[in-house]
Order: structure tokens, then sequence, then C-alpha cells
């Protein structure tokens, strides 16, 4: 129903991405929420000094799998040379199809730096960022995108200011948390905020905040006139809800959401894990990584809490099957967990930046140890 989303050359459709989360989206969990549906899947989080110092955690965590058509990479930095280097390195290693800049997050290790939704304040160092990167990518026809907050707090308002920065720059597309970075991840996300920046950008405008259900994406787009949505914590423990945002968008209105049973819940459950052993190329490693994922997964079923506790200890794929095997296959999915948040859900607090970074827009230094080899987020 939504027209097709375009990055550079490339079509996204369904007009869907999933954003880059810490310790989540890595290459065994975008194969997952691939193998439900279409769109744009982000790699975690990666860091430019970590990137241009080819540090191997780093490279090991811009792995794709061969059959990732689309390499979608996040980038975090606060030096433009820094920024660009990353970036013209990408181009050059042929490591990724698609580049978007990161100034959303709102982690304080990350603001106090300067870095992520602190950044667009002081306008001239965002400007030189977005320019230089921009250019570092366009001889390797890679689209490079950005995404951000609606700024600091009310008082510091930067999303339209900085979309059209961005624009002047030449970037493919810029996509909007509707939140502030002191808002963290708590309240509702602003969609008229959204719907102005839509209007005041003639590039691409993706929306996110508060998409939990295929329905949510529709309304965001007929609120707001954005030409896709980003998807974050909606999908933890619900990697399905990939095919929900296909099934709607493709559809319209009347699409059926996608309720599994917990029988087919503990299906999945069992690919996450199997994939994340292989990606990881160790069982007691991968098994490790997926407990984070089991309360997710069981958010609202009727499951007792030492089978929940158990799941989340396990330490091989076989102990796994063995409890899965315990749940009823037939409980059908929660209602009552439609629409509710998932993940991250906190309360406002005061952002944590560099000494005097509010004293002037104007001031383009790179704050005195911004740039950090730690990826991630």
């Amino acid at each position: 129903m939504t027209a097709p989303l375009m990055l550079g050359d490339h079509v996204v459709n369904p007009p869907v991405v999933l954003a880059p989360m810490a310790g989540i989206t890595n290459v065994a969990f975008r194969r997952l929420c691939r193998e439900q549906g279409g769109g744009v899947y982000v790699c975690e989080m990666i860091t430019t000094r970590a990137l241009v110092e080819r540090i191997p955690k780093t490279l090991k965590m811009i792995a794709f799998a061969e059959d990732e058509g689309f390499r979608s990479l996040q980038l975090y930095g606060v030096d433009p040379d820094v920024t660009a280097a990353a970036v013209r390195m990408i181009g050059e290693d042929g490591l990724a199809d698609h580049v978007d800049l990161n100034f959303g997050c709102p982690v304080p290790k990350v603001t106090r730096r300067g870095g992520g939704s602190a950044l667009p304040w002081r306008r001239r160092l965002f400007g030189r960022i977005v320019s230089q990167a921009v250019a570092a990518a366009k001889p390797y026809g890679i689209p490079l995108t950005i995404k951000m907050r609606k700024g600091i707090d009310d008082d510091h308002l930067t999303y339209v200011e900085a979309g059209l920065a961005a624009q002047e720059a030449g970037v493919a597309a810029v996509a909007l948390h509707a939140r502030t970075a002191e808002q963290r991840y708590s309240g509702k996300a602003d969609w008229d905020a959204i719907a102005t920046l839509k209007q005041a950008l003639d590039v691409p405008v993706l929306g996110n905040g508060d998409i939990w259900e295929g329905s949510d994406a529709l309304r965001m787009v007929e609120h707001t006139g954005v030409d896709g949505v980003v998807v974050g914590r909606g999908c933890l423990g619900r990697p399905w809800l990939f095919a929900d945002l296909e099934a709607a968008f493709t559809r319209g209105a009347g699409y059926r959401p996608v309720l599994p049973s917990l029988g087919e819940v503990a299906k999945i459950m069992s690919r996450h894990a199997e994939l994340l052993v292989d990606a990881l190329g160790d069982e007691k490693h991968g098994c490790a990584d997926f407990r984070k994922h089991v309360a997710w997964y069981l958010k609202g079923f009727p499951v007792g809490s030492d089978l929940r506790r158990r799941l989340a200890m396990i330490s091989s794929l076989a102990e796994l099957d063995d409890l899965l095997a315990l749940l009823d296959p037939a409980l059908p999915f929660p209602a009552d967990a439609l629409g509710q948040p998932r993940g991250r859900v906190n309360a406002p607090g005061k952002v944590s930046l560099p000494y005097g970074w509010l004293d002037s827009r104007d001031d383009e230094s790179v704050p005195e140890g911004a740039e950090t080899d730690e990826s991630g987020g």
C-alpha cells in the first residue's frame, strides 16, 4: 500500500528498517528476522575509531551472512575526519552497501563525549561530520543516512535544523526517533514531530518510536506521511513482527496480524539459539547469548517461574530443546501482550554532556577524548 523506499539505487520494500541494538542485532538475529519478512536489517553500532584502527572485535561484529543482499552498517563517531576515514574504508574494502550515522543514542557514556543525541546541538560539527561522510561515500555509490532524536531535551530541540542540514549535505534519508535524549525510552513517542520533519524535508523520512504491531506502522504512516518505519524494541522476542509489517504494508488495514502459539514460539526460540551457536562458533557462548532473549519470547505467556529460570540458564541446545518440550504448544499468543512496550522502559533522566556543551552551538571543535574504540553502544 505504501510506495517503496529508495536508499540510493536500492529499493526497500516493505519500507521497514531494523534499528541497530547493542548485543541484539548480530548476524544471527538479523537472519532470523529476514526469514520473516523484507526490509533493511542493520548490524550493531560500530564506532568509527574502532573500525579505522581495525580492532578485531569490531571487525568480527561487522560480519554479514552470504545471503544478506543489502549490508547495512551504522557508525558512531564525533570526529569528522575519523568518520570520513571509516566511511572511505567501508567503500574501499567493500564492507557494506549502506551506512547510517548515529545521532540518536542517549546512553550517558556516549552523550558525555558529545556523541549520539548530544551532537546535533553543535550544528557546525554535526554538519562537518555528515558532509564529509557523504563525500567519502559518494565514489563508492554507498547511500548514507542519519538517525537522530528530537534533541537533548524540550528546551534544546534540533531535529528540524539537523534534518535540513543533513539534506543539504546529500544524505539519502533521515530517520527520527521521536523522543528527546532526556526521555530515553520513557513516555510516548511524539509522532507529531515526525510529521513536522516530513513536511520540512524533501528526502525520505523514516519514523521511529512505539511501533509494536504492524497496525502501529500503518497508523504512523497515516499520521505523519513518513516514507518508512524503523523498528527497535518492538521485535525483541518477536522476530515475526517483520512478517506482520510486510503483511501490513502489502495489504493495508485489512491484513491479519501474526499471532503464533507457544509451540510456534518455541520453534523460533530453538532456531534463534541454533543461529547464535553457528554465528559464534561455540555452543556454550551461543546459548549464553541466547539467555537474555528468553523473557522477551515468553512475555505474557502463562509459564511458571521455575521453567523460565531454567530456560534463562541453558548451556546447550539439547538442554534448551528439552525444556522447550515442557511448554504447552497449544497456548495461544496472549492478546494482552499486544501493543505493549518491550525491552528498555526507563524513566527520563538528565543528559550527561561535556563541560560547556550547551554554551555555543557554533563551536565545531571535537571534545577531548570523544572518540572511543568500543563498538556496540
